[in-house]
């Protein structure tokens, strides 16, 4: 139990503080970001919400731009506040082979009337990543004042965040999807847009974007995962700096998940990888390169909840993707209604992977 609350003359309710502001620092370390604000919100999706609705009420005129690639937390968010600001919503559509969406596509698309924009930085369908730094000197190079928003859910786990090399406004993530729990989100927000007219509380700190008490436990927890990912790291360098070190832990997490996602599609030996399974078909293809730790597939003739319970009975846990709200953005296109989804991380081992194989 936390025994007092922020913001009070005591020795705990200090403690709590110093808690709070170590675990922003964490943050901070952990997205490379020396300017902006950290703060904490209800979820990720909540956060994308408000986030997204602050840039759309905060501009005049114009347009918001997304991809077809997104996550409906983002997309839907971009879509009901285009409507309810009265700005057109502009879509860049995705490369279905891909799974991806580029800075091209993005470019095409993209006016200097572009008030708002929104990225995600991986999808949780295809698995792969698309160039954030890439997209966003796309949408600068016409918009420069846009407003950019990106959607790191998926992503935070399986790579390295650079927000100070981006360029963008805002970024979020859900720490549950990054090594902690359920109950919170974490959102980056830069100056210019954190100084946007934004819902806060009357006659308080204007600059403030947390709204309530939140929960001090929400902060520790996280300080926590920027601690392991920290050690994680110092078993591949030698550096005193943390955020070096943070940074090795990215790169051996995203060689480790690259090596198991290529045992799991092309096999090894007599084991014979998803890629040439008789009847199977791998979202965004068979390729290796941008994957984040995560293989979408569908085999032909057989409904993909019953892989999935298959799998399951054998020791094996996999997940479906529906063509519903969360996922039909991705699978409609493709002409189906479900697909196995096979997640992994660096914990995960190449044991594991096979024994995937040998079930199927």
């Amino acid at each position: 139990a936390i025994p007092d609350n922020q913001g009070r003359d005591n020795i705990v309710s200090k403690a709590l503080v110093a808690v709070i502001e170590q675990a922003r620092q964490d943050v901070r370390i952990l997205f490379n970001a020396s300017s902006g604000q950290v703060f904490v919100g209800e979820s990720g999706t909540e956060l994308l919400f408000r986030l997204i609705r602050s840039a759309c009420t905060a501009t005049q005129g114009g347009n918001v731009l997304g991809s077809t690639v997104e996550h409906p937390a983002s997309r839907s968010a971009a879509r009901h506040w285009a409507a309810e600001t009265g700005k057109p919503y502009v879509s860049v559509a995705h490369d279905d082979a891909a799974g991806s969406v580029s800075a091209e596509a993005y470019a095409a698309k993209v006016t200097p009337d572009t008030r708002v924009a929104t990225i995600l930085h991986c999808s949780p369908v295809t698995g792969v990543g698309n160039d954030v730094k890439a997209i966003a000197a796309a949408i600068r190079a016409k918009a420069p004042d846009c407003f950019i928003i990106v959607d790191g859910i998926q992503f935070a786990a399986h790579g390295a965040i650079d927000i100070d090399g981006y360029g963008i406004d805002s970024y979020v993530i859900s720490p549950y999807k990054a090594f902690s729990r359920h109950g919170y989100g974490i959102a980056w927000v830069s100056d210019r847009l954190g100084a946007a007219k934004h819902e806060c509380l009357i006659d308080g700190p204007s600059l403030n974007w947390e709204f309530g008490t939140r929960d001090t436990g929400a902060y520790a927890t996280f300080s926590r995962v920027v601690e392991y990912l920290d050690w994680l790291g110092s078993n591949f360098t030698g550096s005193d700096d943390r955020r070096t070190r943070i940074e090795a832990a990215a790169k051996a997490i995203q060689e480790q998940e690259h090596d198991l996602c290529e045992l799991m599609l092309h096999g090894e030996g007599n084991l014979t990888g998803l890629a040439d399974l008789p009847g199977i078909n791998i979202i965004a293809g068979t390729g290796n390169e941008g994957r984040k730790g995560l293989v979408s597939f569908w085999k032909e003739g057989v409904p993909s909840a019953e892989i999935v319970s298959a799998l399951n009975e054998n020791g094996v846990r996999t997940h479906t993707r529906k063509a519903d709200h969360y996922s039909g953005n991705i699978l409609k296109p493709l002409g189906r209604e479900d697909c196995v989804r096979v997640s992994v991380c660096h914990y995960n081992s190449r044991a594991e992977v096979k024994e995937l194989l040998k079930v199927l």
